[in-house]
């Protein structure tokens, strides 16, 4: 499981020691105010970065959001709405199957890994990376 889906460095860590797939248990919607114009924007670019770590590592990714609605316990805005839209993508981010939006969701998906094997042979990221690059990786800020 991927603590933190926002740093792909978590993913490429877990690939190199050898996982067999990425679950991101995630909590994301939409405040209420968010008009749908963002709302869109917001959920594509959460699916965008969800397959991205599929086919930068060569791995399922298993995307799991809440559902519901969570209220403001401040009273500044009407809460937040979990959109949902959970899915399961394959090792070069195709959607193997994907549940509607705001509901919830249980589905058996067969998952090849044979598959993710052959996608690593033909797109050898881990293989070809440069880690003679990587130092400034460790640090917080490249000078």
């Amino acid at each position: 499981v991927c603590w933190d889906q926002w740093y792909p460095e978590a993913a490429r860590l877990m690939a190199l020691q050898g996982a067999d797939m990425l679950i991101y248990p995630t909590a994301i919607g939409w405040e209420s105010s968010d008009t749908p114009q963002e709302q869109k924007r917001q959920q594509d670019a959460w699916v965008i970065s969800q397959r991205g770590h599929a086919v930068a590592n060569g791995l399922p990714v298993v995307a799991v959001n809440r559902v519901g609605h969570e209220p403001d316990p401040s009273g500044q805005t009407n809460g937040i709405q979990f959109w949902g839209h959970s899915f399961v993508c394959g090792p070069q981010g195709e959607i193997l199957a994907a549940a509607p939006d705001d509901s919830e969701w249980c589905e058996v998906v067969e998952i090849d890994l044979t598959r993710s094997e052959n996608v690593r042979r033909w797109w050898p990221f881990l293989r070809d990376r440069r880690i003679d690059s990587y130092n400034d990786i460790l640090r917080r800020f490249i000078d």
